[in-house]
């Protein structure tokens, strides 16, 4: 993929498809310049056969098609930095995903458009109460779906004008962190 955030969209679709109710997706870049992506859930988790076998593109529990590419995608692209993928999953319980990426390496690929991949996300599930932690060495941003909706009450996180407002309150964010999230 030609940004990472595409990387975050479709692994967080994944949980989004083992029905999590909760999900958190977390960046953290260090001074070593490392840039650490987790994204966990509480779906319905793996079990030890499909855990094994996540990252070979040529499986996938999925009907509709006989690859599975996102979960390679990712593991290639931390890969090519010198970083690595962990996944930790329980059935019944959830999954997390852990992948470290080398921003100094000429394979690392860029992070993309986050807050296009965080409204989007939102938007596709506006039920499931999402949390986005953005971590560097100077600041720390969190955006978490629940307190976005215990402020607006009625109103829906699919309504343009919240997602318009999550976008820009995001852009913004990001900038005071410096600018690395954007």
């Amino acid at each position: 993929m030609k940004e990472l955030s595409l990387n975050i969209l479709d692994v967080t679709y994944n949980s989004i498809a083992a029905k999590a109710k909760h999900i958190e997706v977390v960046l953290t870049y260090t001074t070593d310049e490392k840039l650490t992506l987790s994204v966990s859930d509480d779906g319905k988790g793996m079990d030890e056969t499909t855990l094994q076998r996540v990252t070979d593109p040529f499986y996938t529990t999925r009907t509709t098609r006989k690859v599975g590419m996102g979960l390679p995608l990712l593991k290639l692209a931390c890969e090519q930095t010198g970083g690595d993928l962990h996944i930790e999953s329980v059935l019944g319980q959830g999954t997390l995903i852990k992948a470290v990426f080398d921003t100094k390496s000429i394979d690392f690929t860029p992070l993309g458009d986050m807050t296009s991949t965080i409204t989007t996300l939102i938007s596709a599930a506006p039920n499931i109460d999402f949390v986005f932690r953005f971590v560097n060495e100077e600041h720390t941003f969190v955006f978490s779906t629940s307190e976005v909706k215990g402020i607006l009450g009625d109103v829906s996180l699919e309504e343009p004008d919240v997602l318009l407002w999550i976008k820009e309150y995001l852009l913004e964010q990001f900038e005071i962190m410096g600018g690395i999230f954007i």
